[in-house]
C-alpha cells in the first residue's frame, strides 16, 4: 500500500484527484487549511475505499514557519511518504493586485515559496529511500508573461523552474519529478474569469495526471492541447509580443 500526500487538498484539481486515488492500494493523507472542508472529502474518499477514511491534517502554505512541524507530524504518523501532490496556490485578480500590493505577496508566497517551502521539508524523506514521486502543479501562465496574470504567472515560472532543478537533483535517487501544467480549470479559483472554449473541468486535468504518471512523465501540459499554444505562444518575437493584449 502507498502512502499519498496531498498538499491543497481542499482544490478542485485535488478533490478530483483524490476521488481517482481512493481505493485499496492508497493510504491518503489530505492536508489544506480548511480541515472541515477536508472532513468532508475524506468522508467520501472513505466510501468510495470502502475502508478506513483517509488522515486529514491542518497545513498552511503561507506560514513556511509550520512546514517542519507539519512534516515531523506527518512521518510521525506514517513513517514514509511515497507519493506527494502538491495543489494549492493563489490567483487574486491582476488588476486587484495592481492596486495592492499584499495580494501580490500572497500569491509569491502561496505558489512559490510555501510551495519550496513544504517540498525541501519532504524532499530528503523521499531522497533516503531513494524512491518516491513528486507531482507539482503549475501553470501554463508561467511560460511567458503576460499583462493579464504577470503576478501569478512569475511565481508559477519559478515554481516551474524549481521543479526542473529537483527533478535533476533527484534523478539518481530515482524519486521521480513531474510538473504539471493546466491551462485553464474550471474551479472555484477561477471564479472571477469568463468562462471559454479552453476551459476544461477539474476531472480531465486529474484524469490526465494520473495518465502522465503511469506513463512517466516530467513535464505534461493539460489538456495536451495547451502544449502547442504555448509553443506559439513562446515564439512570438518580443519586439511583437509586447504589443499584444494578452
Amino acid at each position: 500500500m502507498k502512502t499519498v500526500l496531498v498538499l491543497g487538498a481542499n482544490s478542485g484539481m485535488a478533490k478530483a484527484l483524490i476521488r481517482k486515488l481512493a481505493g485499496p492500494d492508497n493510504r491518503l493523507i489530505l492536508a489544506s487549511r480548511n480541515t472541515a472542508e477536508l472532513r468532508k472529502t475524506a468522508a467520501d474518499a472513505a466510501v468510495r475505499n470502502q475502508g478506513p477514511e483517509p488522515l486529514v491534517m491542518g497545513f498552511d502554505a503561507l506560514r513556511p514557519d509550520t512546514h517542519d512541524r507539519f512534516v515531523q507530524e506527518v512521518m510521525r504518523k506514517v513513517k514514509a511518504v511515497d507519493e506527494v501532490y502538491l495543489f494549492f496556490g493563489i490567483l487574486h485578480p491582476q488588476e486587484e493586485a495592481q492596486k495592492d500590493f499584499s495580494l501580490v505577496q500572497d500569491m509569491l508566497a502561496a505558489n512559490f515559496t510555501g510551495a519550496v517551502s513544504v517540498l525541501e521539508r519532504l524532499v530528503p524523506h523521499l531522497e533516503r529511500r531513494k524512491q518516491g514521486l513528486i507531482v507539482g502543479v503549475s501553470s501554463v501562465a508561467g511560460d511567458r508573461g503576460r499583462q493579464s496574470n504577470y503576478y501569478y504567472g512569475s511565481a508559477k515560472a519559478g515554481f516551474s523552474a524549481y521543479l526542473q532543478g529537483l527533478r535533476n537533483r533527484l534523478y539518481k535517487s530515482r524519486v521521480r519529478v513531474l510538473t504539471v501544467k493546466p491551462g485553464f480549470v474550471d474551479t472555484p479559483m477561477t471564479r472571477h474569469l469568463k468562462k471559454g472554449l479552453l476551459f476544461a473541468s477539474a476531472e480531465t486535468i486529474a484524469a490526465g495526471i494520473i495518465r502522465a504518471v503511469k506513463q512517466g512523465r516530467d513535464v505534461v501540459y493539460l489538456p495536451g492541447y495547451w502544449r502547442w499554444i504555448m509553443l506559439i505562444v513562446r515564439s512570438i518575437p518580443e519586439s511583437m509580443f509586447k504589443r499584444l493584449s494578452m
